[in-house]
């Protein structure tokens, strides 16, 4: 027995219909094993710094409600509506920006947060899948529409981007959305020789990063020369995955979150494995690994440039954004502060990776366009 009937014509109807059910139950067991980590991670953190010990958790499970109810939201918007969504929110990000090298307080050397009461935004988290689709859109209309300027408009939007994150400084961030919007630029038709041209830009500007941001520096030297250098974080996490083993130390046994400032947030997989073990350590990189496979399945037939662009950028975010993560709690990738979508600590990041997830939701839906005049209807009739 279904819930919704095929011949109804509802918004919910159409969205229970075409939705891709198989990503949406995966996303939502990620989300629940974030939970679960959080109860684990977080009290420790939240003791050491006198806090009550469940602050963290009782503040992330209202972003997860928040979260969860923004990416059905998105989900259920048109694809013209996903676009219009986009843009408006980059606009919104770049002033957002502005603020915050306006105004933000200085934090461990860098401006990164608004402070609204109790309440910190990270506006270059939100920026991410805002600028992924508004590139989608420039670089689809370059197809579209004879003699215009997409890829100057790109090109031109796309240094304004980095200038505020690396103004903050954002490195890690930087690239992040570099990777991404390069990989775009190429997919949209760039030619060979401005991929080789902007690969060279990017080697050359990770070495004046190197060269002239200091704790940069400090971060590659740390990962390159760790024998000479303060590798306390990333050898602790490494000791937590070897204590672990298979099966872990059990739930609230381990000993890492007691020690690491940010064991609830960047070495949240190292929590984990020490605590609950290498098994559910691959079950929880399978997880990941679906979202992303499928989400890209969703795309081998697609035909809709913009769609295509989008959607795929918003899957390579996400899984770049794991793998940083990732790597830097094996040891694999010099020290960032990156979360793990979905399971780490952070309000910001798990609202802007709600919209991001929305939006592939919304733009990977079976028969989405072929349904769109009933879509449109049901949203007028709201």
């Amino acid at each position: 027995m279904t819930v919704f009937s095929r011949t109804d014509t509802s918004l919910l109807s159409n969205w229970w219909w075409t939705v891709d059910r198989w990503l949406l139950v995966t996303l939502a067991i990620l989300i629940g094993l974030g939970i679960v980590m959080t109860f684990s991670a977080s009290p420790a953190i939240a003791e050491k710094l006198g806090l009550e010990s469940l602050h963290f958790v009782k503040r992330q499970l209202a972003f997860l409600c928040l979260a969860m109810v923004t990416m059905f939201g998105v989900s259920l918007l048109p694809i013209i509506w996903v676009r219009r969504f986009g843009v408006i929110l980059f606009l919104v990000c770049l002033v957002l920006l502005a603020l915050t090298m306006a105004i933000a307080p200085e934090a461990k050397g860098a401006r990164r947060w608004l402070r609204f009461g109790s309440f910190t935004l990270q506006a270059s988290e939100f920026l991410k899948p805002a600028f992924i689709v508004f590139s989608a859109w420039i670089f689809s209309e370059v197809h579209k529409t004879p003699g215009f300027r997409g890829w100057t408009i790109a090109i031109f939007s796309y240094f304004i981007v980095v200038a505020f994150l690396i103004s903050q400084p954002d490195l890690g961030q930087t690239i992040l959305i570099s990777m991404v919007w390069a990989a775009q630029f190429f997919m949209a038709g760039l030619p060979m020789i401005w991929v080789l041209g902007f690969a060279g830009l990017g080697m050359g500007g990770l070495f004046l990063a190197y060269m002239l941001i200091p704790h940069v520096t400090d971060r590659v030297d740390r990962f390159l020369f760790p024998e000479s250098s303060d590798t306390f974080q990333v050898d602790t996490a490494m000791n937590a995955f070897r204590s672990g083993g298979l099966f872990g130390r059990g739930p609230g046994e381990g000993a890492v979150k007691k020690i690491l400032p940010d064991a609830h947030t960047d070495f949240i997989f190292a929590v984990t494995g020490e605590e609950f073990g290498l098994i559910l350590c691959l079950g929880l990189i399978c997880l990941f690994a679906v979202i992303i496979i499928r989400g890209l399945v969703n795309l081998m037939k697609e035909t809709d440039l913009f769609v295509f662009l989008a959607a795929s950028g918003l899957i390579m975010q996400f899984g770049l954004q794991t793998f940083i993560n990732l790597g830097v709690n094996l040891s694999i990738l010099p020290s960032k502060g990156m979360t793990l979508p979905f399971i780490s600590y952070g309000g910001s990041s798990m609202l802007a990776l709600a919209i991001g997830m929305g939006m592939v939701l919304a733009l990977t839906r079976r028969g989405a366009r072929d349904n769109l005049e009933n879509l449109n209807s049901a949203w007028r009739q709201i």
